[in-house]
């Protein structure tokens, strides 16, 4: 008897054994991982769970080791670090770590499952949800470009109390050591598919839709659940339900605009029924401070029922694995009056603190029983959350100055500035350049330049460097020209080696320096304007002027001076060809400083011109100073409109800026050649704006109002003026006025034409005797049309048809093919075609309109046409060789036969004959040669037909023959 016991006992103590390990337990949790290397793939891998320690504490106690997969690596098997902490709540925190070397750059999902979530979760299913698993996923994007990563850290425990009727707050605490941008997304809580890699979706409502719906703690309906997307704020306003509800949240990382991993918090949130007042903290602003600056911020919390505070704060900030020295401090206040609780958030920040995320400071206020409260063992404590959020950028660059110099292309300047002031290793120092100056003035919040103001980086330094010579030749400066400089300094991501490519992607930067204005020294002339006079193949003129040297004074040359001036044909032309030379004294008053080109082809080409400048040297020789930047005239050309309009569009290829003017446009006057008016000013903001429609309105009233119907039977020529300034008060005019040549267009009609009614000649296939196509190989389509007066609108049809085009499809789910046009003579075109040479009758068509300005209508009505199949089998045949009736074959002749499978049976249902001629030839012999006796024999025949609908659908044809010998 003992030994029979015995045995049952083991296996009843190893089946509760058993299912302890795998009762209810798992509350929350999720997966990080930290680089451990800088020369290898190295990494921990942490999973870190939260186990329900009052209805599942054996399983908790049980669950020493968990399986991961590292994408499709694993299971493998890691065992729980020691201590398991105590949170509170019935909760427990356990951490599973593992040393893990990934192969190669690349994605990867990090997951685990454990067996089992805890029961009577309110919203996830299906039920009981003591027998769904717990699965979660982290992705670690590795990547030489975007330099070492790690996964954030959650430094807030997911397990909190939420009252009914109170709003609920919880923010995972999130702190990302490498400075990436972080960024929050709900998303539904998954299980496994299986033992494997992959998770699936559960059955999931949102926490506030589980039934009843309740209000919002301010009595609004329904409720409210979501998190914010920059912050990570997730509110529930308010619980109304008590109980156990489980909710998920994605927490991305981005560097320089690429998701580089996620993480996701699986949480659980316990619902009570509190006879307590959740206790608030104050709001706290977002800061963003320069580095160096002292951060004192006052942080307090009240009870509205006097009951004591716990004031707790969590963040990178005061860890040092996290961040570099100096480190934050929270210096509590003691002690606080009942119902409050203060202190002093302190940190001194410094250059290794800068980075483009904010750090975020958690504060978390919790109430306890106060003194005399019955049966403090019920009291419920209840939690607020708030987080500072903290934006650390680089002091802006000092004392930036900018003066000519010269190196081996003769234009260049000298930036300078102050030793800066954070001397981080590896940052360096960004030159901007700009056309023009502004008042763009920065906001701390918002570091860098922002490409909207047109900056172009010149050049980096390090950030020890002072100094900086501009002379980049793919942005050559130009005389005349203003220019903007500002400086940024760039900073190395934080813990990035800077011996690491890509080190400063996701770094920090600093506020841009004030600007520095300046232009080259105008010791030498600059074009002004380049102005087409008249427009002409052979006889065109172009006036270009510029202006003397200026800062030259006459009396400090030895000698006379000399211009050159050289053309190179097109807008951007490089091939220059000396047209003039003009000596000059440089004397005011003397007309010296204009040219006129004649001879020009000014209708078909734009012309660019270039301007050296000569001084008599010491010798007495002349040499070259220098040479000005190009300039063309303007070009312009017609764009596509819509009908009845005009589209201009301009450009001209110059060294001032013709931007944001106002730009003006002529009309010749119908009748007077020569005589323009001024139909509109526009007002352009760069050369892609350089556009102007007229639809005939005179837009410019200054000069007389000319309004004109335009039409697409008439020209009409335009000019435009440009509108431009070097921005240079020390060149004159300010104002320079440019005339492109004149062009004459035709406003484009792109109205269609109404679409043609289509018939087709039929076939009444009842009336078409047997032999109707016999010895017949080719077929003909006769197609007629009308062309309608009105559109179905009753507007007028357009009359001047052209053309008529014919679309044909052999079958009808083919789109249809030009197959022919229809043209004068006669005028207007015939309504009829034939199409001819067809294999058969089986096709479909529609017609088409074209008017003479090339548009062509929609297409007709779409008609298809179908053959008459013919395929009738005799009942009788003779196969004695006399000549007569010989073979068994169809009467007449077959017509449009595609395909024939034709089988003969004697009368025990034996097949002894089969073939697939459409002609069928059966002589009364078998399949195998042999004579078949006189008798009836059965035949059934599939036959399919030439036809417009594919593919054709065979005809099944069942009948007897008598066979006579």
């Amino acid at each position: 008897m003992r030994s029979t016991i015995r045995p049952i006992l083991f296996f009843f103590l190893l089946l509760l054994a058993a299912t302890q390990a795998h009762a209810t337990h798992v509350r929350a949790g999720e997966i990080t991982a930290r680089r451990i290397s800088t020369t290898s793939l190295t990494y921990e891998i942490t999973f870190t769970g939260y186990f329900d320690m009052e209805n599942g504490k054996a399983a908790a106690d049980a669950q020493t080791d968990i399986k991961v997969f590292v994408g499709t690596v694993g299971p493998i098997s890691v065992p729980r670090k020691q201590p398991i902490t105590n949170i509170g709540n019935n909760t427990t925190k356990n951490e599973y770590s593992f040393i893990y070397t990934f192969p190669a750059p690349g994605r990867f999902n990090i997951s685990t499952t454990l067996d089992n979530r805890n029961n009577n979760v309110l919203n996830i299913g299906p039920k009981p949800t003591q027998e769904l698993n717990f699965f979660v996923k982290s992705t670690l994007v590795i990547s030489a470009g975007l330099g070492q990563n790690r996964t954030p850290v959650m430094l807030n425990a997911p397990i909190d109390l939420a009252a009914v009727g109170q709003r609920y707050i919880h923010n995972p605490g999130a702190f990302d050591a490498d400075g990436d941008s972080l960024a929050y997304r709900l998303v539904t809580p998954q299980e496994s598919e299986g033992n494997n890699a992959n998770g699936k979706d559960l059955l999931y409502v949102d926490p506030n839709k589980v039934q009843p719906l309740g209000p919002t703690e301010n009595g609004a309906f329904p409720s409210t659940f979501s998190i914010d997307a920059i912050t990570g704020d997730l509110v529930w306003d308010a619980p109304f339900v008590p109980g156990f509800y489980n909710v998920a949240f994605i927490v991305e990382e981005w560097r320089n605009g690429v998701k580089i991993g996620e993480i996701t918090r699986d949480m659980q949130i316990i619902v009570v029924e509190a006879n307590n007042d959740r206790p608030k903290l104050d709001s706290i602003p977002d800061l963003c401070v320069e580095a160096g600056t002292l951060i004192q911020q006052a942080i307090r919390a009240v009870d509205k029922n006097g009951d004591p505070l716990t004031l707790t704060t969590s963040g990178g900030v005061y860890r040092s694995d996290l961040i570099d020295p100096q480190l934050a401090q929270f210096i509590a206040a003691s002690p606080n009056p009942a119902g409050q609780a203060s202190g002093v958030f302190r940190w001194q920040t410094g250059c290794n603190h800068i980075r483009p995320e904010a750090y975020s400071v958690l504060f978390k206020v919790e109430d306890s029983p106060r003194a005399g409260f019955p049966n403090p063992s019920l009291f419920r404590k209840l939690a607020d959350i708030r987080t500072f959020r903290i934006k650390v950028y680089g002091p802006r660059p000092k004392n930036v100055q900018a003066t000519p110099t010269t190196d081996a292309g003769g234009r260049a300047f000298r930036v300078t500035w102050d030793p800066y002031a954070c001397q981080v290793p590896g940052a360096q120092i960004v030159v901007y350049r700009k056309e023009g100056c502004s008042d763009y003035q920065p906001d701390p919040c918002s570091p860098g330049l922002p490409a909207t103001l047109g900056y172009t980086e010149v050049g980096r330094v390090p950030v020890t460097a002072t100094s900086f010579v501009d002379s980049s030749s793919t942005n050559p400066l130009r005389r005349g020209v203003k220019y903007s400089y500002r400086l940024v300094a760039e900073f190395p991501r934080p813990g990035a080696p800077i011996t690491e490519p890509g080190y400063l992607n996701g770094g920090g930067t600093s506020i841009p320096s004030d600007e520095f204005c300046l232009d080259l020294p105008l010791l030498i002339p600059v074009i002004t304007n380049v102005t087409v006079d008249s427009t002409s193949t052979t006889s065109g003129q172009i006036s270009v002027k510029w202006t003397r040297p200026i800062g030259l004074n006459p009396s400090q040359i030895n000698g006379p001076s000399q211009y050159r001036l050289s053309r190179a044909t097109g807008l951007n032309g490089t091939n220059f060809t000396l047209i003039t030379t003009i000596n000059t004294q440089l004397q005011p008053g003397v007309a010296d400083t204009i040219f006129v080109d004649k001879n020009l082809n000014t209708t078909a080409n734009a012309y660019r011109y270039q301007l050296e400048y000569f001084f008599t040297n010491a010798n007495g020789t002349l040499e070259k100073l220098d040479t000005s930047e190009p300039a063309s005239s303007v070009r312009l050309t017609q764009g596509q409109a819509e009908s009845k309009i005009v589209q201009l569009e301009w450009v001209a290829n110059v060294p001032w800026s013709n931007n944001n003017q106002r730009h003006r446009i002529y009309r010749e006057v119908r009748g007077r050649p020569g005589t323009y008016n001024q139909i509109a000013e526009v007002a352009v903001q760069d050369p892609r704006t350089f556009i102007y429609q007229d639809d005939g309105t005179d837009k410019y009233a200054l000069d007389g109002t000319v309004n004109v119907t335009l039409s697409a039977d008439s020209t009409y020529c335009y000019r435009v003026e440009t509108v431009g300034t070097y921005g240079n008060d020390r060149i004159k005019p300010a104002i320079l006025l440019n005339f492109s040549q004149k062009i004459c267009a035709t406003p484009i009609d792109t109205i269609k034409p109404c679409p043609p009614v289509l018939s087709l000649d039929t076939l009444d296939c009842s009336t078409i005797a047997p032999d109707a196509y016999c010895n017949q190989t080719t077929f003909t389509n006769n197609l007629s049309w009308t062309y309608p007066a009105k559109n179905a609108q009753g507007g007028d049809c357009d009359p001047n048809i052209v053309e008529y085009r014919i679309y044909y499809a052999r079958f009808a789910d083919e789109t249809p093919a030009l197959l022919a046009s229809v043209v004068p003579p006669p005028t207007p075109p015939a309504t009829n075609y034939a199409h001819t040479g067809l294999s058969s009758f089986a096709g479909c068509y529609y017609v088409t309109a074209v008017n003479r300005f090339g548009n062509e209508s929609a297409p007709s009505n779409l008609v298809c046409k179908d053959n008459c199949p013919q395929f009738v089998m005799p009942n009788v045949f003779t196969p004695n060789n006399d000549g007569k009736n010989d073979t068994f074959q169809p009467l007449n002749c077959p017509s449009f036969v595609e395909s024939v499978t034709f089988r003969v049976f004697n009368r025990w249902g034996v097949k002894v004959f089969e073939t697939t001629n459409a002609d069928i030839n059966w002589d009364g012999t078998s399949s195998d040669g042999q004579g078949l006796p006189a008798g009836q024999y059965f035949y059934e025949a599939s036959v399919t037909f030439q036809s417009v609908v594919r593919p054709g659908q065979p005809v099944a044809l069942k009948g007897w023959v008598q066979l006579l010998r």
